[in-house]
């Protein structure tokens, strides 16, 4: 095992196929990262015609009039999308053998994310495109206040690190990406009880894969699930919110845009904030 993991492999494909079956009733941020990709994809005028889609519970994602190569961390989810099961650290691809790849709800459960995100770069052909999704920075505030509580000074690894939109951008221009962008679309989920929580995060294969985790005690479970029902608005539920990283990228090409050679410029920067020492006089 990699000395610098933190997430259990094995563990995360078991959660995945126990997700399977009931995969559909918790889809719901699957679905809000699959319609934003497409969103961002239509916005592009070009055609494509090898898509490779990454973290596939189901065949959602489609582009028309392309091939469409599926692979995920899962067997079960793999073989019922008809797709393969392999790891984003480990593309079972040659280089070169896409013009798109599209992947939402999995990369933030990744040991070495800024290796997947090269690997991705490396199976696209020059100007191909890069879109993906995950659960990023600011997820989950109402649960990690309800841990604190109940765990006290002693809290346990419970939830995953989040990566922030900053960093994301960062790391697909560490991966060699043209043109990265990053940005963050939020919204909250009103949960009637902090088990309808655990059950969507179970039911989307989000619990906790984390290396050296620990199982909650009871007694942890009640004062999470009380601080949690305590944080309730007065209809009685209690707001969750989510956070979704979009990320875009392209692989290098001659083609692109470039930006400006510094010291490019033909006018200063205090020239154009230059303001008149009197205002103009009136007529």
């Amino acid at each position: 095992m990699n000395a610098n993991a933190i997430f259990d492999r094995p563990a995360r494909r078991l959660r995945r196929d126990r997700a399977a079956d009931g995969y559909p009733d918790h889809a719901f941020l699957r679905d809000v990262m699959v319609e934003g990709l497409l969103e961002r994809l239509d916005a592009v005028k070009r055609a494509f015609t090898d898509v490779l889609d990454i973290g596939v519970p189901d065949r959602s994602l489609v582009v028309p009039g392309a091939r469409i190569a599926r692979v995920d961390p899962g067997f079960r989810f793999a073989q019922a999308a008809g797709g393969v099961q392999g790891d984003e650290e480990r593309l079972p691809f040659a280089d070169g053998s896409f013009d798109a790849v599209l992947s939402a709800g999995v990369l933030d459960q990744v040991n070495d994310l800024p290796g997947a995100l090269t690997l991705i770069r490396r199976v696209l052909r020059p100007d191909g495109l890069f879109l993906g999704a995950f659960l990023g920075g600011g997820s989950l505030p109402t649960l990690r206040a309800a841990l604190r509580i109940a765990e006290g000074e002693r809290p346990a690894a419970r939830l995953h690190p989040q990566i922030d939109v900053r960093s994301a951008g960062d790391l697909l221009m560490r991966a060699g990406f043209a043109l990265p962008v990053a940005d963050i679309e939020t919204f909250d989920v009103r949960y009637a009880s902090f088990g309808r929580l655990l059950d969507d995060l179970r039911g989307m294969a989000a619990s906790n894969i984390l290396i050296g985790r620990s199982a909650m005690t009871r007694g942890t479970l009640a004062r999470t699930a009380a601080a949690f029902a305590a944080a309730a608005g007065p209809d009685g539920r209690t707001t969750e919110r989510f956070s979704i990283v979009f990320l875009t990228g392209w692989a290098p090409d001659a083609s692109q845009p470039k930006p400006a050679r510094r010291g490019s410029a033909t006018s200063s920067l205090a020239a154009a904030l230059r303001v008149p020492s009197s205002p103009p006089k009136a007529d």
